[in-house]
């Protein structure tokens, strides 16, 4: 059973859709210190479509026009995920800060993750030198 992730925002952004036509359609967003929920129907009922952080590369080409600004999601196997909101509500700005919140504590994990592989084969080594 999956936990809950705490909610750091929740609300309306609108995504490109991939047809032919382009047309701009209403998401219901939730964003998490892990992910980003899509729900097609405006309802937490309706199953969403989960952006994990750890598959997203970075959000990229912000512009701002009179009412909305755009932005796109870039994931690691190089698609392009297009998003506007209202030009005050900052949705670009909240999932750009969850993401770097996120890849900042993965490098973290990482980093240490590393330190006690080498810690742990230095102590292998002194071991080794030390026997008969």
């Amino acid at each position: 059973m999956k936990m809950q992730a705490e909610v750091i925002r929740e609300g309306e952004l609108e995504k490109r859709s991939d047809s032919l036509f382009q047309l701009w359609k209403k998401k219901l967003v939730v964003l998490t210190k892990d992910s980003l929920s899509l729900f097609p129907d405006g309802h937490k009922r309706a199953k969403g479509k989960e952006l994990g952080f750890g598959s997203i590369l970075k959000v990229d080409c912000v512009e701002r026009t009179g009412k909305y600004i755009y932005f796109t999601i870039v994931t690691k196997d190089r698609k392009e995920i297009d998003f506007r909101c209202l030009d005050q509500s900052c949705w670009n700005a909240s999932i750009t800060m969850a993401l770097i919140d996120f890849q900042n504590k993965r490098a973290i994990q990482d980093f240490k993750s590393r330190q006690e592989m080498e810690q742990a084969a230095g102590t292998q080594e002194r071991r080794l030198a030390r026997a008969p």
